[in-house]
């Protein structure tokens, strides 16, 4: 399974996260020998740019490729990169009301500054567009993280978004799939259960999903449909079936961090679990270094099918179009401004 002694032809079907600043010896030897698909960064991994550039081609040394390296940067309470060396930016629904009739331009701009910010450090994936619907029922974790609750304009704003994101050489994640917006709890401490029926979750739901099922790559949501399945969705056969078939979704399916507690079981469990569903890769945080070992032992190389969803994903990574960083900065505040 592993690469040491051989040539590993397949990913490891895992995406990891590292401790600290700079990659210890024993996690470089770790991430060459379970040689993950890629990597995300957090806040503790973040200090300077020339460090975050470092760590970036660390993590790529380890498994000796271009990796993908991803983060959360979504604006407001979600961004690891923060002022005054990068951008601070107002919540998504926050920004959205505030542009206006000019939202799908004004996503569009700040999410490909955001692009630029992030492939300028190395940084080559972002976890957005969130299409999530909000609703008075929302949990607060995550409803001003949403773009709003018509399943027609959160697609045209996820699609803006994503767009920002690949001309700057920045591959979106889709998120979560196949929607969290009605989740009353959080799902980071908690498995939300949804109630709605089959025919309400399709027709809004799971709409901008479907809308958006050509982007390269997608992250699971843990909630429980229960017109489908007892099971949350990143650990159930028949949501990965609805994800794949009814929503069109067949890029590559990651699972939100698989440590949340949402998810029953232990590590190898949870892992095993998801990979079995359907899904492609197995993204698992914040842990010590022996179970990110034992989650990358329980996962694997990726499956043919993974493997080739994971190449079609990278293929999408293109270096970025030109851009003038302060007039497109200035063309968003004058948007802004006449909003």
């Amino acid at each position: 399974m592993h690469s040491r002694g051989r040539k590993v032809s397949r990913f490891g079907a895992t995406i990891l996260d590292a401790d600290g600043l700079v990659l210890t010896a024993d996690e470089k030897a770790f991430f060459k020998d379970a040689n993950p698909f890629g990597f995300i960064l957090f806040a503790r991994n973040i200090e300077t740019p020339d460090q975050v550039r470092r760590l970036c081609a660390e993590m790529r040394a380890a498994v000796g490729r271009d990796a993908p390296i991803t983060i959360d940067q979504e604006g407001g309470r979600v961004q690891r990169l923060r002022g005054p060396t990068w951008t601070e930016w107002t919540p998504p629904l926050d920004f959205i009301q505030a542009a206006g009739a000019q939202a799908e331009e004004a996503m569009y701009l700040r999410y490909r500054l955001i692009a630029a910010e992030l492939h300028d450090l190395g940084i080559d994936g972002n976890c957005a567009p969130m299409v999530d619907l909000a609703s008075a029922e929302t949990h607060t974790f995550l409803r001003n993280r949403c773009y709003g609750g018509s399943p027609d304009a959160v697609a045209r704003l996820g699609r803006a978004t994503a767009s920002g994101l690949l001309a700057g050489g920045v591959l979106p994640v889709l998120k979560h799939v196949p929607g969290h917006g009605r989740a009353t709890l959080d799902s980071h401490f908690d498995l939300p259960r949804v109630t709605a029926d089959a025919e309400t979750l399709l027709q809004e739901d799971f709409a901008p999903f479907a809308a958006l099922s050509d982007l390269p790559m997608g992250m699971t949501a843990h909630l429980v449909y229960e017109a489908f399945d007892a099971r949350p969705a990143t650990l159930s056969p028949r949501m990965v079936e609805v994800i794949r078939e009814e929503i069109g979704f067949d890029n590559l399916l990651m699972t939100d961090d698989a440590s949340m507690k949402a998810l029953n079981g232990s590590p190898e469990e949870i892992t095993t679990g998801a990979l079995a569903a359907g899904c492609d890769v197995v993204l698992y945080c914040n842990a010590p270094l022996d179970i990110r070992r034992r989650v990358a032992e329980a996962a694997g190389e990726m499956t043919g099918a993974a493997q080739a969803r994971a190449e079609r994903a990278l293929a999408h990574r293109t270096p970025p179009d030109d851009i003038d960083i302060d007039a497109t900065r200035a063309q968003l505040e004058t948007l802004l401004s006449g909003a």
